[in-house]
């Protein structure tokens, strides 16, 4: 949440010399992927995404638990430290960045539904959602693959805001949203990061365990 914040303000506030140098904004939003890429991969990477297994999102470890991967003890612990992290990550970035942090061409790095419409950013939030967990499944299962976790992780956060951010914003994550949306008072549509993400993670942890006890059958 903090380089979410960082390169929002770089990136989109009028009087960055980002932002002036850019017009574009497909470019601003390739930079903003290619950002929050690289830090997706290194907190993957880092020693403690090693240690925890870089779960940074209540609807990943919702879907992890489903599927028996995760107790229900650590799950709550995960979901709660999730929230505080996100949030606390905002307010620091409030605390030490001020007033451009504020700036309505900012606002928190709110996450919301783009021109399109709720339905439009539901059903996006729903996909990328999917597509994620299915990477982090095949993935993770597979040893070859494994090693590739945080360089496949951070390549699909850099496509998603890229191409996607314009439908919904690119959440993908509760806690995420929930964290800018405290501090903006941006409550707009929240009810799709609250429920898209999880839905589309959930359906493809099912649809994971239908076929995996099929091979095993």
């Amino acid at each position: 949440m903090i380089s979410a914040c960082v390169f929002t303000v770089l990136l989109e506030h009028p009087a960055s010399p980002v932002h002036q140098a850019i017009d574009g904004s497909f470019q601003r939003r390739l930079l903003m992927g290619l950002a929050m890429g690289l830090t997706a991969s290194a907190i993957i990477h880092s020693p403690w995404g090693h240690r925890s297994g870089a779960h940074m999102n209540p609807a990943l470890t919702f879907a992890f638990w489903t599927l028996g991967e995760i107790s229900t003890r650590d799950a709550f612990f995960y979901v709660l430290s999730q929230f505080a992290g996100g949030l606390a990550g905002v307010l620091l970035s409030a605390l030490v960045i001020g007033p451009p942090l504020y700036h309505s061409s900012v606002n928190f790095a709110a996450t919301v539904p783009g021109m399109p419409g709720e339905a439009a950013a539901f059903w996006s939030e729903a996909a990328i959602s999917a597509l994620l967990m299915a990477t982090a499944l095949t993935v993770s299962a597979s040893p070859t693959l494994r090693p590739w976790m945080p360089l496949l992780a951070g390549l699909l956060v850099a496509s998603f805001i890229t191409f996607e951010s314009p439908l919904s914003g690119m959440s993908m994550n509760p806690a995420r949203t929930l964290a800018s949306a405290i501090p903006s008072g941006e409550w707009s549509a929240i009810w799709i990061y609250f429920t898209a993400p999880p839905l589309g993670m959930l359906a493809t942890a099912q649809l994971y365990r239908s076929v995996c006890s099929r091979e095993r059958a």
